[in-house]
């Protein structure tokens, strides 16, 4: 019985003999066995039941039978009562289908457990993302008739980066929201991201560093003011905690952050961990407040409607162009030897921006125009006062790398610079988008933190992979006019050097620069790219390149 016992469910209760019959004889006259129900017979009385003849007979006897047997009542430790898997009929306080309550059931478990399991993580509300990515870069060398202090390097070189961000964002008060990004960075670009307008890799800081650097990159509070309306959905994002909000708005921004997250921005071209991997992922003419990072202090203000949006920014420039800020002395670690740290005086050395940004849909198709208009003061170079002072005591032909390093200190003064841009794009079909910028600034005054371009042309498309069954898939296709004033000619031509340009002398031409990338979306938080661009006229310099530079890009997000 052993052997046949082991196939039969422990947790049912089945009669291992023969269904009962109706006995002829009187109840007095059945003789008391003493058996024990489920046990077969111990006595010797014969029985009137009739014996199965074999172990193939006594098979049918061990399946259940049409009438409900009577199970046993098992008390659980919760004083629950188990019924051994078998659905009971629904009382009167039941739903009419049994399923229906088990379903509701499972739901509000799997509604506690993801409620429990999110207070495990962080407070209710509280938000926690992360992302890194990693850019190795390679260029074959390239022939060049002369270089100088910051100029590419006409040698082949390998480079690359890694970046690592910790986002945190906190509620506060009715629609106030507090964010906070660690980031860590380690690498450098193509000779130290000198000697290219567009440079290639966007994560390629001009503060490249062997052993990794943390900086507290955003720390800023973000207060919105509702005025009713429609309504619509925040995404769970970096910078944005879920929910919803007034679609007519009005939004104030203070404090640390990266001038680029609020202007600027463009559907196809704008995050260089999942799209275009260049600097002309921004407008490259605008010379917008930052450290040597990329990040600043200050303040935006934004209006935003169902079809437009009013956007005006003020932000600390560095006291030293393409220095470090007087904030990286608490935010930053470690800060390197020689660096300075300051933000100049405070009332004088600042960057403005108004931006118009007006939506719209063809045929349902979304498009958008962003018309800017920026202005920066500080303590900055006049190109025609370094130019003078250059030509009448050149510059050493060892001068050392470095931002406007051959640049006569009596060249320095207070100077305003501005510029206007428009940034424009517009899908054409479905997963199809094109994308633009014009941007130009007055070119009398040498850059402080961001390129030394003076004008610039640019127009590319994007495309998801959706007509190749590869929707998360991505590929893009971009180029770039850059060009620099006539009074920045002569000064690179007299031996000076900029923020990322001077090759000791000048052939001018407009950098011409193409990038073409393919992200491949791996899972649904990691991501595969590689990318190549190609450079003619490095730094507005006929006289060296074409350059070839390659890249891949792998990147994981939270």
């Amino acid at each position: 019985m052993g052997g046949l016992g082991s196939s039969i469910d422990p947790n049912k209760s089945v009669p291992l003999t023969p269904p009962p019959t109706a006995d002829p004889r009187p109840p007095s006259s059945v003789p008391n066995s003493g058996a024990v129900p489920g046990l077969l017979p111990t006595s010797s009385v014969a029985d009137p039941v009739p014996r199965p003849e074999s172990l193939a007979a006594l098979i049918p006897s061990i399946l259940p039978v049409p009438t409900t047997p009577t199970l046993p009542v098992i008390l659980l430790p919760d004083g629950k009562n188990q019924d051994n898997g078998k659905d009971k009929a629904p009382d009167k306080k039941d739903k009419a289908n049994g399923d229906d309550k088990k379903d509701d059931d499972d739901k509000k478990d799997d509604d506690k457990d993801k409620k429990e399991d999110k207070w495990k993580i962080l407070p209710e509300g509280w938000n926690f993302h992360a992302q890194t990515t990693i850019t190795p870069i390679f260029d074959a060398g390239f022939p060049a008739k002369y270089s100088g202090p910051n100029s590419l390097s006409p040698e082949a070189q390998r480079a690359g980066t890694i970046s690592a961000d910790l986002y945190l964002g906190v509620p506060l008060w009715q629609g106030a929201e507090f964010h906070a990004d660690l980031l860590m960075w380690q690498g450098f670009g193509l000779t130290n991201a000198f000697g290219l307008e567009a440079s290639p890799d966007s994560d390629a800081y001009k503060a490249g560093t062997v052993d990794p650097r943390f900086m507290l990159s955003h720390f800023f509070v973000r207060q919105t003011f509702g005025l009713g309306g429609e309504q619509e959905d925040v995404p769970d994002g970096p910078f944005t905690l879920p929910g919803k909000r007034d679609v007519s708005r009005f939004t104030i921004t203070a404090g640390r952050l990266s001038v680029t997250d609020i202007f600027d921005n463009n559907t196809y071209s704008h995050d260089p961990h999942t799209q275009f991997m260049s600097w002309s992922s921004s407008m490259l003419t605008w010379d917008f407040p930052a450290d040597t990072i990329g990040y600043t202090t200050g303040i935006a203000l934004e209006l935003n409607q169902k079809d437009w949006t009013l956007r005006y920014g003020w932000f600390q420039l560095p006291g030293t162009p393409n220095g470090l800020t007087a904030d990286d002395r608490i935010f930053a670690w470690p800060v390197e030897p020689g660096e300075i740290t300051s933000d100049g005086e405070f009332w004088k050395e600042w960057g403005m921006i108004l931006e118009l940004e007006r939506r719209w849909r063809i045929n349902d198709h979304p498009g958008a125009i962003r018309l800017q208009a920026w202005a920066d003061h500080g303590y900055l170079v006049n190109y025609n006062a370094a130019t003078a002072l250059l030509l009448a005591s050149p510059p050493s032909p060892n001068a050392p790398q470095g931002a406007e390093s051959t640049v006569p200190a009596a060249a320095f003064s207070f100077q305003y610079k501005y510029g206007f841009g428009i940034n424009w794009e517009q899908e054409i079909a479905k997963n199809v988008g094109i994308f633009g910028r014009l941007g130009w600034q007055d070119g009398h005054v040498a850059a402080a933190a961001y390129t030394d371009a003076d004008w610039m042309v640019q127009l590319g498309v994007s495309v998801k992979g959706d007509a190749w069954r590869r929707p998360g898939d991505t590929f893009g296709f971009m180029g770039n006019l850059v060009g620099a004033s006539s009074e920045q000619q002569a000064f690179l031509k007299a031996g000076g050097t900029g923020i990322l340009n001077g090759d000791g002398n000048l052939s001018y031409a407009p950098e011409i620069s193409f990038e073409t990338y393919y992200d491949i979306a791996i899972t649904k938080s990691t991501r595969l790219a590689f990318d190549y661009q190609f450079f003619a006229n490095p730094a507005f310099n006929s006289a060296r390149g074409p350059v070839n530079v390659f890249q891949a890009r792998l990147h994981w997000e939270y």
